[in-house]
């Protein structure tokens, strides 16, 4: 018989048990403590990533123009010594010489840009049209920097070309005014940017820099709810560290041309410190909360941001290697988006219209101050390089620094290149018609070749022998667990990963 007084009473006097469903809850609570992790394992991966992008940067000041001048050195001197190899230069050498060439043409033709006819520009528009610009030249950078590595990339390669071969190109001095017309205008852009930016910090409402930092929780909403896997979330965390660094740059160049118009009076740079900590706050608050829900939503572990940590350690180790594809800080770029010749011509060019050298002490003051610089560089890349070899050694990863993964390319499918790795890795570097494979490495270096290493767990799904095929099928859970951390380096690193996210 039902009646209100046991009803009343039931709900009341009733239990349940949570033991009973103890992997849903087990589960729940895992989520929680992978939330907690986030913060710290993600400033770990930017804390990283910010260092290997301010090496690229610094190697344009320091490094680069020490290369191009023993370039120009070995081009002189020449016809002294005679010419012992077919190439009158080293294909990194013409490099070097073809940025260095860029920066001083780009520097020069940034003189004739007012920045002071474009900050009154900016500043007499409205609030919502100043948001409006602000968010489409965000746009436009990430745009600019997918398409302009490629510029540069095409005209490092039609440049070093072997000329042996057909020529299948328009030539190198269209490529060269291609290169130079895109470092123009990106670094226009990023002119626009930091101008736009100190509109914010010098008006007096702070409005329109509130509405900047809002559009960053904008970008939360934008990604969260999306699915991701874990090469996505890879893209997106280079594109977050790129992002970061570049705003670092422009908060520079803010202050810079704050003190220039207060006569470099100390007192006006704790005036900029509360909007320079509003903005790298919001930062790192906006993607907090956004790889924090991202991985909650894809239930992805916090663990995954070592192996990005590793990833891109073995990106600068491999580029470290005698026979290496690329320079590292042209790896960087690809991986991370990040082109810092643009940002470079900027910030060379505001640096040289906010301080004046006059007189021989500042002369020599410039001297010792590019001296530092050197300095910072070499000790920040030996740092860098010792904790890439600690992070590539902890993920048990050395055996591919000397069996590299191959990637896919335009004119080959990834089936047969995997095939060729297995192959490589069984002792008979074949490919399809049974000659010696081009990955195999060379004889000279098999003599001097280090003792075996530790084999990476990720590597024995590789080297799995045939006959061995129904065990890997009984452990097909860790199998997926094994395959998906080579994914990581399977990406083509000349795809501009932090730019495409989709």
């Amino acid at each position: 018989d039902l009646s209100l007084l046991r009803f009343i009473s039931a709900e009341l006097t009733r239990g349940y048990f949570l033991e009973h469903d103890e992997a849903k809850y087990t589960e729940r609570r895992e989520r929680v403590y992978t939330c907690m992790r986030i913060p710290k394992e993600l400033e770990k991966l930017m804390f990283f990533g910010i260092f290997l992008c301010l090496d690229a940067f610094l190697y344009i000041f320091t490094l680069l123009p020490l290369r191009v001048f023993l370039a120009m050195f070995r081009f002189i001197a020449l016809p002294f010594y005679g010419l012992r190899d077919r190439r009158l230069l080293q294909p990194a050498q013409v490099c070097d010489m073809l940025k260095g060439v860029i920066l001083v043409i780009c520097y020069f033709m940034m003189h004739y840009v007012d920045y002071s006819m474009m900050y009154h520009l900016i500043r007499g528009q409205s609030v919502i049209k100043l948001y409006i610009i602000y968010n489409m030249l965000e746009v436009a950078d990430r745009l600019f920097s997918s398409f302009g590595q490629d510029i540069l990339d095409a005209l490092y390669w039609t440049a070093t070309e072997p000329k042996e071969r057909k020529r299948a190109h328009i030539g190198v001095i269209p490529h060269f005014l291609m290169a130079v017309m895109y470092v123009f205008l990106h670094a226009i852009l990023i002119m626009v940017q930091a101008t736009t930016l100190n509109v914010a910090f010098n008006s007096h409402n702070k409005s329109l820099l509130t509405i900047m930092m809002s559009n960053n929780f904008v970008e939360i909403k934008g990604s969260v709810f999306k699915k991701f896997e874990k090469n996505n979330l890879f893209q997106m965390s280079n594109s977050d560290i790129k992002e970061r660094f570049t705003n670092y740059v422009l908060l520079l160049i803010v202050c810079l041309r704050n003190m220039e118009q207060f006569s470099w009076n100390p007192d006006h740079l704790w005036v900029l410190f509360p909007d320079v900590c509003m903005v790298v706050a919001s930062e790192i608050a906006v993607d907090t909360v956004k790889h924090a829900f991202i991985t909650k939503f894809n239930d992805i572990t916090a663990d995954v941001y070592s192996e990005y940590r590793a990833s891109l350690a073995f990106d600068l180790v491999s580029s470290r290697q005698k026979n290496a594809y690329t320079d590292y800080s042209d790896s960087v770029s690809r991986r991370m988006g990040f082109i810092p010749l643009p940002l470079a011509v900027l910030l060379i060019r505001v640096i040289t219209s906010s301080i004046k050298v006059q007189g021989v002490l500042a002369y020599i003051c410039v001297v010792l101050f590019y001296c530092g610089l050197i300095s910072f560089k070499v000790l920040n890349s030996i740092v860098l390089l010792g904790k890439s070899c600690q992070y590539v050694k902890e993920a048990k990863m050395e055996e591919k620094l000397f069996n590299p993964i191959l990637t896919a390319t335009p004119g080959k499918p990834a089936g047969k290149q995997q095939s060729m790795f297995k192959s490589t890795q069984a002792g008979k570097p074949t490919d399809e018609n049974g000659s010696a494979s081009v990955t195999s490495q060379p004889v000279h270096q098999k003599e001097n070749a280090p003792p075996l290493l530790i084999t990476s767990n990720s590597d024995q799904f590789l080297t799995t022998p045939d006959g061995e095929e129904k065990d890997i099928s009984q452990d097909s859970s860790e199998l997926k667990h094994r395959s998906a951390k080579k994914d990581l380096l399977e990406i083509d690193r000349f795809t501009i990963c932090g730019n495409r996210i989709d």
